[in-house]
């Protein structure tokens, strides 16, 4: 079973859940309520006893469990629960362990949660736990189900079952509406190792019920005690576990990152952090292949950094490369989402604006070189002016590419040769 458990870590429970947390509780209370007010008492006298032992063991099992980052806290205390079933009833056992996990979280304070979580992850453990008990026990015994159990004759198995999937349902149920509320991602929620030890849970607790009812108090005592070492064991088992499988996610996790960062670094360039030109090429050949199909308008610009070389010889290559930094910083900022722009060469680069004719792609060609044009670069250290010269040409058709770059590095040389810091088309 697993439980809403709030760590140090954990922020504040939301409103939402709190709401909540805190109608489960004042459900499950007042079906509770109700469903002893109609019996006429909470238990018979001679039961009292019984009743101080399965909560006793109630707490026990709940604090046998282990933590799972993301879902909560799961423990063995399905034992206790269905035992109680079969042992009391549905009724009975619906407070007891409502009552088990109301007090069970309270510890959390020692170890520094807020009081504030604690009180809510009692409430909604408490309400939850209860109508699992309840609503589960009752169908049992409402399809026919011994109380108390004593052997396993006839249609008893199949009801067992029945009870302990029942409880299981529930009991995502609600873990779920939580996780919902929290946006967690519940790819892994669903655990073969949880509803095994849940499945594994319900067969002891059988064990247990039998026992008691049909054997003498040593022997019921001796068989608490063999369960007690062996869900230690298990809990050892089962915390183990927890942490390979979160050693695994996280690896895996990290490796998906590394593999994200190295196929990042494949398409970009080191110094500028745009597209480098092996991916441009191929982005290149896919907008004409697009344009070609669909007769979508296409246009691509070459553009240059006018007299680069005068910038590094005047104020050397680490001035240079941050000039072609703040170019490109430029060049991605002002053009739109939907646009490429990659370092082609050295101090050349190329942009694709995909769905724009000339003159659309004239018009984000002048904006972006007026932006140059009117950066403050005495600010970094550059006297000398620092422009843009670009060559535009809008696809006509062409089979391939190199055929519109051709067009397009004409019209940059011709921008050039016309006095630089303009746009060729």
């Amino acid at each position: 079973m697993d439980e809403a458990v709030s760590p140090p870590h954990t922020p504040v429970w939301t409103r939402a859940e709190a709401v909540f947390a805190s109608m489960l509780f004042v459900g499950a209370l007042a079906v509770l309520a109700w469903a002893l007010v109609a019996r006429g008492s909470v238990l018979p006298g001679r039961d009292v006893d019984v009743a101080l032992l399965f909560l006793l063991y109630g707490l026990f099992t709940i604090s046998i469990g282990y933590q799972d980052p993301e879902f909560g806290y799961y423990s063995f205390d399905r034992v206790s629960q269905v035992a109680s079933i079969l042992v009391l009833g549905a009724l009975d056992a619906a407070w007891i362990n409502g009552l088990a996990s109301l007090i069970y979280p309270w510890h959390r304070l020692l170890k520094g949660v807020p009081p504030g979580n604690v009180a809510l992850a009692s409430l909604y453990n408490a309400g939850l736990m209860t109508l699992v008990v309840l609503v589960s026990g009752s169908v049992y015994e409402a399809l026919g189900g011994a109380v108390p159990l004593s052997d396993l004759s006839g249609w008893s198995p199949l009801l067992l079952v029945l009870l302990v999937v029942c409880m299981q349902v529930l009991n995502d149920v609600g873990m779920l509406l939580l996780l919902w509320l929290r946006r967690r991602d519940l790819s892994r929620f669903f655990s073969g190792f949880s509803y095994a030890m849940e499945l594994g849970s319900g067969a002891a607790a059988v064990l247990v019920a039998v026992v008691y009812t049909a054997s003498p108090a040593r022997v019921f005592i001796l068989l608490l005690a063999v369960l007690s070492v062996g869900m230690l064991a298990l809990q050892r088992f089962a915390a183990m576990r927890q942490r390979l499988e979160d050693i695994v996610h996280e690896r895996t996790r990290s490796l998906r990152e590394k593999t994200r960062e190295l196929e990042e670094q494949a398409i970009r360039d080191n110094l500028t952090g745009l597209f480098n030109r092996r991916f441009a090429d191929q982005q290149l050949v896919q907008q004409v292949e697009a344009a070609r199909r669909h007769g979508h308008p296409f246009a691509v610009a070459l553009a240059d950094i006018d007299l680069f070389k005068q910038i590094n010889d005047a104020h050397s290559h680490a001035a240079g490369d941050l000039v072609l930094k703040r170019v490109a910083g430029i060049l991605r900022d002002r053009c739109r989402k939907t646009d490429m722009v990659a370092r082609y060469g050295g101090d050349e680069f190329l942009l694709c604006f995909p769905l724009a004719d000339a003159a659309q792609a004239l018009a984000l060609c002048e904006q972006l070189r007026a932006s140059l044009e009117e950066e403050d670069w005495a600010r970094a250290g550059v006297t000398v002016p620092v422009t843009l010269s670009f060559g535009v040409a809008e696809y006509r058709g062409e089979s391939a590419p190199e055929a519109l770059l051709a067009r397009a590095d004409r019209d940059l040389y011709a921008a050039k040769d016309s006095g630089r810091n303009r746009i060729g088309a």
